[in-house]
């Protein structure tokens, strides 16, 4: 049996899209984690601000993702 000569790209095509929106999912929770991780420490160690240390690295942490994916479809 022949197979189709655009199998390859539609197939290509559906992984990229696919792992684009796998980020729709890995940034918030990225977010999410970091906040939490913040919030555990704070009660932990009795202070009231590292849970914006825990975002703030939540938020570096899904845009780094957000970099490696883009270029990683890029090539």
């Amino acid at each position: 049996m022949a197979s189709d000569p655009q199998e390859p790209d539609k197939k290509n095509s559906w992984v990229q899209m696919a792992n684009y929106a796998q980020l729709a999912v890995i940034f918030p929770a990225a977010t999410v984690v970091g906040w939490l991780i913040g919030v555990a420490l704070d009660r932990w160690l009795h202070t009231t601000w590292l849970y914006i240390v825990g975002l703030l690295l939540g938020i570096v942490a899904g845009f780094v993702e957000l970099i490696r994916t883009a270029m990683k479809n890029s090539s």
